[in-house]
């Protein structure tokens, strides 16, 4: 399966929340370097991010909702 990244955030948090939304939407996510964010403090930016990627797929409605989720919290996912 190929992913596709649909946000890059550095705070884990974030990530896993824009996780958390994107699966109660019905889409399968994968967070890349999450574990390296949570191991050493501020590391997520060291890794280039937390990429909350989905399914190819998958890609163009996930964003679709990436997208949406910004505007609503006025960017405050990336």
């Amino acid at each position: 399966m190929e992913w596709v990244p649909v946000s890059k955030l550095f705070n884990p948090a974030e990530a896993d929340m824009l996780r958390s939304r994107l699966e109660a939407a019905g889409f399968t996510v994968s967070l890349k370097n999450m574990g390296a964010a949570l191991a050493i403090e501020g590391y997520s930016m060291a890794a280039g991010g937390i990429w909350v990627q989905v399914p190819m797929a998958e890609a163009s409605e996930a964003q679709a909702l990436v997208d949406a989720c910004r505007d609503s919290r006025s960017g405050s996912l990336e």
